[in-house]
């Protein structure tokens, strides 16, 4: 995080010619007030230093005993000192004192500024419930920590009985309960509207149980971008930091609203939506990041369903990386089993049968084949980079596996070798969970698997005119873009339209009708 900062700072000084602390206080004012914790840590940068540099200096990297010296930048090219102390140079008394304020802290919840809003978000990261929730009920009124960016809207926080996904209260003649904006009674000839328009209609919910690509994870390159770099740039910090710099409001799965990170927003929620409006804000992205087969069996217990009182729903078990991705040096050591695999599906799927409706249904997507990542990435440069030609992905990847923080040290890797067997491993994992699908029954819910159609989804923005790495997230070089979701719930929906029908409910002929009537109340 140190090299990161340290190095916009002086890519600003250098892009607008002017002092390193000038920068700082640029980039301040660009930073809304609560979050201007930098100002009181870097107001002492050299720029002769490069950010590796200053980071050890200011004693916020550090080498531990035994483990390689690691560093974004080339080291300082000085034959009379070796790497290790031109990274740990003298540190001016003044600075110190800056430091020894700054370090005082033992985190950045430790700040006082964010020290309420830390809270917080330990708590959703905790329950991955809605910190604000009235009622209790799973559902919020308020759009971060958990709320309705992640889950539909609720319409009345003061009543656990009312929240998207419910079946009507008695056709909701009098109240909307289940939050899709359709009620009361049509004084022509007496039926409620529900009853009228949704009786028989196959409505049914979307939920996602998945990982930072489902959750769908982005650092806006533009925060590291200095050419680009203005106040507006950050004006969406309080939201993405309070989403875990998550963004499911425009995700594959349950976006709903336009997008404002580049590309467009097309879900499986909307079409279901446009499908169906008696669908409207029945949605759950029940996703973390680092979410794998393992820690979904705890996340899963935050699902709002009630097997009596709501209707059935689309379930997407879309887990694409994490069980052969993680940041260890003996990175294949650590990766999911096939047995494992096996286990940890079958009891999220058992708990599933216990939560969900009757006539729900489960998609299992397989794995991503990750090569991708460094087939299209490795020789161009970072956002970082750009200014000055001098980071490429190649590079960050060995930076962050060195601090072992990597995303994916089995793909993000120039071993070829462990490229492959990592893939071998997903693959293994996916075939698991094919022979699932085709094998196990449940009481509620019918089981199909389909590949991550990252090939299909290649295919198509080349027909479009674009590049593969433009399906790539930039800042991160891991994770699928704004395009690449958008195309995937095209590709998604045309599989389910040919090979499975039934799971997307029929067509209701009344949505003009509804759009109509209920205009006024269809907001998210």
């Amino acid at each position: 995080g140190c090299v990161l900062v340290v190095s916009v700072i002086e890519q600003l000084a250098q892009w607008h010619n002017s002092t390193v602390k000038a920068a700082v206080e640029r980039l301040c004012n660009y930073i809304p007030g609560k979050y201007q914790i930098i100002r009181h840590m870097l107001r002492y940068i050299d720029k002769e230093m490069n950010a590796d540099v200053v980071c050890h200096s200011l004693k916020l990297c550090k080498q531990d005993p035994g483990q390689p010296l690691c560093h974004l930048y080339p080291p300082p090219k000085e034959r009379a000192q070796s790497v290790s102390r031109l990274l740990k140079p003298h540190i001016p008394e003044e600075q110190q004192s800056v430091m020894k304020c700054f370090m005082g802290f033992s985190s950045v919840c430790a700040f006082p500024p964010l020290a309420n809003l830390c809270e917080k978000i330990k708590y959703v990261l905790r329950t991955k419930l809605p910190f604000e929730d009235f009622d209790g009920d799973k559902f919020s009124t308020f759009p971060t920590l958990r709320g309705y960016h992640w889950r539909g809207r609720d319409c009345d926080d003061k009543n656990t009985t009312v929240y998207p996904g419910r079946r009507p209260d008695n056709w909701d003649v009098k109240s909307d309960s289940n939050c899709n904006g359709i009620w009361g009674v049509d004084p022509k000839d007496g039926i409620p509207y529900e009853e009228k328009f949704c009786k028989g209609a196959d409505s049914q919910g979307v939920i996602l149980l998945g990982d930072s690509a489902g959750a769908h994870f982005h650092i806006p390159p533009e925060w590291m971008t200095v050419t680009q770099m203005s106040a507006k740039s950050f004006a969406n910090l309080p939201m993405a930091f309070t989403d875990e710099l998550d963004w499911p409001q425009f995700s594959e799965i349950t976006g709903f609203l336009n997008s404002t990170i580049g590309g467009w927003t097309d879900s499986l929620y909307l079409r279901l939506r446009r499908r169906n409006r008696c669908n409207h804000r029945d949605l759950q992205n029940i996703s973390q990041n680092g979410g794998s087969s393992g820690n979904l069996l705890y996340l899963i217990k935050s699902l709002a369903r009630n097997q009596l009182l709501d209707n059935p729903a689309i379930v997407i078990y879309a887990t694409i990386g994490n069980d052969v991705c993680n940041g260890n040096r003996d990175t294949l050591a650590h990766m999911t089993t096939p047995k494992e695999m096996l286990s940890n599906v079958v009891q999220a799927l058992r708990y599933l049968d216990s939560h969900l409706p009757n006539g729900s249904h489960v998609i299992l997507t397989g794995l991503v084949d990750g090569r991708f990542l460094w087939d299209n990435l490795h020789d161009r440069y970072h956002p970082l980079g750009q200014l000055n030609k001098d980071i490429t992905y190649s590079q960050l990847y060995s930076f962050l596996d060195c601090l072992q923080v990597s995303p994916c040290s089995g793909w993000l890797t120039s071993n070829e070798t462990l490229r492959n067997l990592t893939s071998e491993r997903a693959l293994q994992l996916s075939n698991v969970l094919k022979e699932i699908a085709r094998s196990e029954k449940f009481a509620n819910f019918d089981t199909f698997y389909m590949d991550f159609p990252l090939r299909q989804t290649a295919e198509e923005w080349h027909k479009m005119g674009g590049e593969p790495w433009q399906l790539i997230e930039p800042v991160d070089g891991f994770h699928p873009s704004q395009i690449a979701a958008a195309l995937g719930t095209s590709i998604t929906w045309q599989k389910a339209l040919r090979e499975w029908p039934q799971v997307l409910g029929k067509e209701n002929p009344f949505n003009d009708q509804i759009e109509a009537i209920f205009k006024d109340q269809g907001g998210h």
